[in-house]
């Protein structure tokens, strides 16, 4: 199964992407952010990532499997870096541009369409979990990264069997196995933590929720927000049993002398 293949997972990430938008823009800019990074981790959690991944003002960071581009927002306003956002579902692309202006590109994770060495940085936040191809999105950073930029991962992994039912279209991989395939892909990976997902500041929470309210007054009756919320609520009763553990990582892509830019002077 693909990102596209499950209904379930389009309405969670497309469908209500749209309704975001349209939230936030009812609710005021101040919401954009905190509603625009649920379910891709908290303040903390990007605070935490940002600090280790070496960025430098105006650089090139890509967001891959943004949303609707929440956490690459934060990044430009706190890091002053110019991210760049990939992302299957187009009407997440679409809110990505009109909420924040970002640069923004309808795209699978498998198939970015960017040349080889155009990123210093890169994040991919709990979006391993929502493709079997895992080995190959992992390959894709690694070729768009230069030799040395950092990668963080946010990546929901299960070290044994599941308590209940996954959110249809998820299959997570365990700690161990993300370590594989990191390395597999050309990756070493620096510091890993589990994240505190509840660790946002008060008024980051209370934006955020303000903005679920919004949606649920909106379109509490349609079918596909009953969907995505069973689906999302499946990913919080697994989260509150401990079968899934919310695992940071920041990981180097290692020098190959392949993917690094040219820069010699003319």
């Amino acid at each position: 199964m693909t990102e596209l293949e499950s209904e379930a997972m389009e309405a969670e990430f497309d469908t209500v992407a749209g309704w975001t938008e349209e939230a936030v823009r009812a609710l005021g800019a101040e919401t954009a952010i905190p509603a625009g990074c649920r379910g891709s981790g908290s303040e903390g959690a990007l605070r935490w990532l940002a600090d280790r991944l070496a960025l430098r003002p105006d650089g090139r960071v890509l967001d891959s499997g943004a949303g609707v581009g929440g956490p690459a927002a934060w990044l430009a306003t706190e890091r002053g870096v110019r991210p760049v956002c990939a992302e299957p579902m187009a009407a997440a692309v679409r809110a990505s541009r009109r909420l924040f202006g970002l640069r923004s590109v309808v795209a699978m994770g498998q198939q970015l369409p960017f040349a080889d060495a155009s990123f210093d940085a890169a994040v991919c936040l709990g979006v391993l979990c929502t493709t079997s191809d895992k080995a190959g999105a992992l390959r894709e950073l690694r070729r768009v990264l230069t030799d040395g930029a950092r990668l963080g991962l946010l990546v929901f992994v299960a070290d044994g069997p599941l308590t209940s039912a996954a959110p249809e279209g998820n299959e997570f991989p365990s700690e161990a196995e993300t370590r594989e395939l990191l390395a597999a892909a050309g990756f070493e990976v620096l510091e890993v933590t589990e994240a505190d997902l509840a660790d946002s500041p008060e008024e980051w929470t209370r934006a955020a929720d303000a903005v679920d309210a919004e949606v649920e007054r909106r379109h509490g009756q349609d079918p596909a927000f009953v969907q995505a919320q069973q689906n999302s609520g499946r990913v919080g009763r697994l989260l509150s049993d401990g079968s899934l553990r919310p695992w940071l990582a920041v990981a180097t892509a290692v020098a190959t002398g392949r993917n690094a830019r040219d820069t010699s002077p003319n």
